[in-house]
């Protein structure tokens, strides 16, 4: 009898860990299809464009462009929903006098494909020669976004090109890292056929950095961002927000939009200020 119960439990683990192997991008990409609302809904001016992939995908953006632009950012959202989901994000650019680029990765919204780690960093790709070649901005007025799983595929873009700045929010150190944690009884780490290393592409990485991460993330520990912050090479600075995941930019808005503001207009405005940016530390 024992003995029965047991093979049944095991059989039952051997059963779950091969879903999670060969089922994993389904504990890993959200997306959604409806496209809710734009930017017109915040009366944020926009045009819509389609990025074609080095794979020949068409991929879904907007373009939400600042009357004066002090630069530019290529944002690079989560794994969750679409690029109508962001909008408060794109206020908070706008308002500081940012032009933005948004898109939708492959399988997200209205762009074409599956999601997958390569092809998500085919699409920033896309994104990253939209900016330059056909809107003209030059590499040293675009800072790359990256939230949460965004943040991955932004400094993954970031050892290839050479942008002004990188800003990682809430993100994770590698997806074996996460599944680990997430999935403490499985052998997760092993299991985890993504890697989304942001970590390692991290230490490749010598422009500026501004890492920000809230302690009360009940998705990705502030542990990872901190670890994040301690790889990234100097000039360097952290940001310690309040709120949970998904709202921890708005519950502190006044401080991160003001943090957003400094390094931003440092990095993209006067390159001969980068080696005086303050060093801070979580």
């Amino acid at each position: 009898m024992l003995a029965s119960l047991l093979t049944i439990i095991g059989l039952a683990y051997l059963g779950f860990c091969l879903m999670l192997f060969f089922l994993q991008e389904r504990f890993i990409y959200f997306p959604l299809p409806t496209i809710e609302a734009t930017p017109a809904v915040i009366n944020l001016p926009f045009s819509k464009t389609t990025l074609v992939t080095e794979d020949n995908l068409a991929l879904s953006a907007w373009f939400v462009p600042a009357e004066k632009p002090k630069g530019a950012i290529l944002f690079c959202h989560g794994n969750g929903g679409n690029i109508s989901h962001r909008l408060d994000s794109l206020r908070i650019f706008h308002a500081l006098g940012y032009s933005t680029l948004i898109f939708d990765y492959r399988g997200y919204g209205e762009s074409e494909g599956t999601p997958n780690e390569a092809g998500t960093y085919l699409d920033a790709r896309a994104a990253w020669r939209h900016l330059t070649e056909n809107l003209g901005f030059a590499p040293q007025e675009i800072v790359l976004f990256g939230r949460s799983l965004g943040a991955a595929v932004a400094a993954d873009l970031a050892t290839q090109v050479s942008p002004a700045g990188l800003i990682v929010e809430s993100s994770f150190t590698s997806a074996p890292d996460l599944a680990g944690e997430l999935f403490p009884l499985l052998p997760a780490r092993w299991l985890c056929r993504y890697r989304y290393d942001t970590l390692r592409s991290l230490a490749e990485i010598s422009c500026p950095m501004l890492v920000v991460h809230s302690p009360d993330d009940e998705i990705i520990p502030f542990a990872h961002g901190k670890k994040l912050y301690a790889a990234a090479h100097a000039p360097k600075q952290f940001l310690e927000i309040r709120g949970d995941h998904n709202s921890g930019f708005l519950v502190s808005e006044t401080l991160y939009r003001d943090t957003l503001a400094d390094f931003l207009q440092t990095t993209t405005k006067n390159p001969l200020y980068l080696k005086q940016l303050p060093e801070t530390s979580p």
